[in-house]
């Protein structure tokens, strides 16, 4: 059972069955239960009458996808979703039947938080079952079917003229759809930290990665050693805190990813959610003082079911309590 709206405000979560059917089947890191996991973890921190929490609306339509994806890349999903088996990428991502339907409601999610924010109707919004960062302009991979949030990027810039957007990453994983989709594109200024790509997938974001042609300089890349705990980050996060503040973007987007906390079955940080609310809460700052207060918090990677829910549930209260 879902929770039920109970109260409107400046802070919304959107939750429903329709993003909680994103995942790989029992015995996938990337489950069906990290959505009421999340939701757990929201009741038992008393967060629940905090926030106005909603139903996603609608899939992404084909013509949105494409703002990012090829149309060989949308058309290669559709078809494997109706065959519903064998491997979407080299072999972490399973078919299933209407996955195309599935990942099309993830991005729509987040296309439906990207108007609330952009449209003045809410200052933070969070979606638990979103930021898929490892899918490809033209691919899918790690566990990521479509990439929403540069289709979310696209959209911004298309429909409400929104053009210098921060995507500021804490997953272990480094965001490398994100990062090589805008490589070159001097408004999305990329700041990620994650293990060392040496030691985890997908093997990219060393520090020389600072972007392309004109985009040289407006990404940061933080690789950090296996083990690197809350004393690493604090560290790491100062430096992302100043590369934001020098960049003044007009936009948010919060990866927030729990496989950076110590415990996760795939990743070798040791985060506490401390972390997560430090980060929480200076982005909001941040968007207050340069992007009219606009914050997307995205769930991201997390396989250890108690850390999903402490990280999320952390993210949502710093996001209510900076209201």
């Amino acid at each position: 059972m879902f929770l039920k709206r109970r109260k409107k405000g400046e802070v919304r979560v959107l939750a429903g069955e329709s993003i909680a059917d994103y995942g790989f089947g029992n015995g996938h890191p990337f489950g069906q239960d990290r959505h009421e996991v999340f939701l757990r973890g929201l009741r038992e921190h008393d967060l629940e009458s905090r926030v106005w929490i909603e139903d996603p609306e609608r899939p992404a339509s084909r013509a949105e996808l494409e703002l990012f994806h090829t149309a060989r890349h949308v058309s290669f999903i559709e078809r494997m979703s109706v065959e519903g088996i064998g491997f979407l990428d080299d072999g972490d991502t399973p078919a299933f039947p209407g996955v195309y339907h599935t990942a099309a409601n993830v991005v729509g999610a987040t296309l439906q938080a990207g108007e609330l924010l952009a449209t003045g109707e809410a200052k933070r919004v969070f979606v638990p079952i979103a930021g898929l960062h490892h899918a490809a302009r033209d691919k899918t991979s790690g566990f990521c079917v479509f990439n929403d949030i540069g289709v979310l990027i696209e959209n911004l810039r298309k429909r409400h003229g929104i053009r210098r957007i921060a995507y500021v990453d804490i997953d272990a994983h480094h965001g490398d759809g994100v990062y090589y989709g805008f490589a070159s594109d001097p408004d999305v200024i990329f700041a990620d930290m994650h293990e060392d790509g040496r030691f985890l997938f997908p093997g990219t974001g060393a520090r020389n990665e600072t972007g392309i042609g004109p985009g040289e300089g407006a990404k940061l890349n933080i690789p950090l050693h296996p083990g690197a705990d809350d004393e690493e980050f604090v560290e790491a996060w100062g430096e992302m805190e100043a590369f934001l503040e020098d960049a003044r973007p007009e936009f948010f987007i919060l990866v927030a990813g729990a496989d950076s906390i110590a415990g996760d079955p795939l990743t070798h940080l040791q985060f506490s959610e401390d972390a997560h609310g430090a980060a929480a809460r200076a982005v909001c700052r941040l968007a207050d003082r340069y992007a009219q207060g606009r914050v997307l918090g995205l769930g991201g990677g997390g396989y250890n079911r108690r850390n999903v829910a402490a990280a999320w549930s952390r993210v949502v209260k710093e996001f209510a309590d900076s209201v």
